[in-house]
């Protein structure tokens, strides 16, 4: 029995740690609360891309510790919540974006993005460069 238990507690300990995502709502008041900025993920079961983008991008422990700490991240399936895909302009999935502490729109980012550049893009539009600076101006800062 212990060697079950034990095996399973070990191995619940490598998984690597998970984006925490909100619903629209709920994350919304969360970003106004903690005065973070909002993370939007559109998404659907039949999307490729999207599945790419959760197991390569979402899966990195970088990713995940930023949006953790930085971001609201709220997941939006574009097939049930209509309203807020046509709210937010979705013409293809994945989209993402993101919105200031107030709820304002910064940008949007359309289709599948690797790691190695969701990385800087979360650091760019954390530190709020996205208002002096053009992202291409942000890399060479580096």
């Amino acid at each position: 029995l212990c060697v079950a238990f034990c095996v399973a507690l070990y191995a619940g300990t490598l998984h690597a740690a998970t984006i925490k995502w909100s619903s629209y709502d709920e994350g919304m008041s969360l970003s106004k609360k903690q005065g973070k900025k909002v993370f939007l993920y559109f998404w659907a079961d039949w999307c490729g891309y999207c599945k790419k983008m959760e197991k390569e991008t979402f899966s990195k422990k970088e990713v995940t510790a930023i949006l953790n700490k930085k971001y609201i991240s709220i997941k939006i399936n574009s097939d049930a919540e209509q309203r807020l895909a046509t709210q937010y302009f979705v013409r293809g999935l994945p989209t993402i974006w993101f919105l200031s502490e107030k709820g304002e729109k910064i940008s949007s980012l359309p289709g599948y993005v690797a790691p190695d550049l969701f990385v800087p893009i979360l650091r760019y539009i954390d530190s709020d460069s996205y208002k002096k600076m053009a992202f291409k101006e942000f890399l060479g800062k580096k």
